[in-house]
């Protein structure tokens, strides 16, 4: 049996749980590590009982919990070679030698990891594929001024996919951000529209995902009934129907439900 769950998601934090019958995993650790216990321990999981942590990239609402809860319970690291020298360099491993750079695919308890490249003003970014050993895949989009081809080529085909929705363009445009922030934003190297993201969950339900789930909205410039109705509209207009060909959710920034089973 195959669980996902978004423990935290948003500018505040993130952390994505996956497992299957062989391998229980985390994306991203960007809170506490007594955040990250509390939320692991409210769905049933032990955080000794993970395998590994996945970073998607070295911005610290992605890592910031990172050192201590890897550290407390020996958990390897793995991220793109560019995110762990960085990680290295502002301490963020117990010790200097931690991290393990992943630059293809991995297996690990039979769960094959497939990374892929984002466009993020970070370092290096990456998404994930995990084709579990129970049949499933689930993928991880977020942190992308667009989709790029590499994700595209990976994640098509996931039954489930968690996918950034990050802004409304208009309330971002009309938002309190300074110019450079909204550019940034708007930017190939900032993050993933409402509009954007509906237009790509298009093409994941049309190649045979099934659940998708949005993620990382901002506080200031979205809303979860707004993010959830463009890709709805978006997915409705391409002929989709909910629940019969898909189901679609939005993550909250902080996880009070129990994980999907897939």
């Amino acid at each position: 049996m195959s669980k996902v769950c978004q423990l935290f998601s948003g500018s505040k934090g993130n952390s994505i749980y996956i497992s299957c019958s062989k391998g229980k995993f985390l994306v991203d650790a960007g809170v506490s590590a007594k955040r990250l216990e509390n939320a692991l321990k409210n769905i049933n999981v032990q955080p000794c009982d993970l395998d590994a942590v996945f970073i998607t990239h070295e911005h610290s609402d992605h890592i910031s919990g990172v050192r201590v809860f890897a550290s407390r319970y020996n958990l390897p690291v793995y991220a793109h070679p560019d995110v762990i020298s960085v990680m290295r360099g502002i301490g963020a491993f117990k010790n200097k030698d931690d991290g393990i750079c992943l630059c293809d695919r991995t297996e690990l308890n039979g769960v094959e990891i497939v990374p892929f490249c984002n466009s993020h003003d970070s370092v290096a970014c990456y998404g994930y594929r995990f084709n579990l050993s129970d049949g499933r895949s689930v993928g991880v989009c977020t942190d992308t001024g667009y989709v790029t081809d590499d994700a595209k080529n990976s994640l098509l085909g996931c039954d489930l996919v968690f996918l950034e929705s990050n802004h409304e363009v208009t309330m971002l445009q009309n938002g309190i951000y300074p110019y450079p922030l909204k550019k940034r934003i708007l930017s190939g190297e900032g993050h993933l529209s409402n509009y954007a993201c509906g237009e790509f969950a298009k093409e994941l339900v049309k190649n045979g995902t099934t659940r998708i789930i949005l993620s990382h909205l901002s506080q200031e410039n979205n809303t979860p009934d707004i993010a959830r109705q463009t890709t709805l509209c978006a997915l409705n207009e391409a002929g989709f129907e909910e629940n019969v060909d898909f189901k679609l959710a939005v993550s909250p920034e902080e996880n009070y439900e129990r994980p999907i089973v897939l």
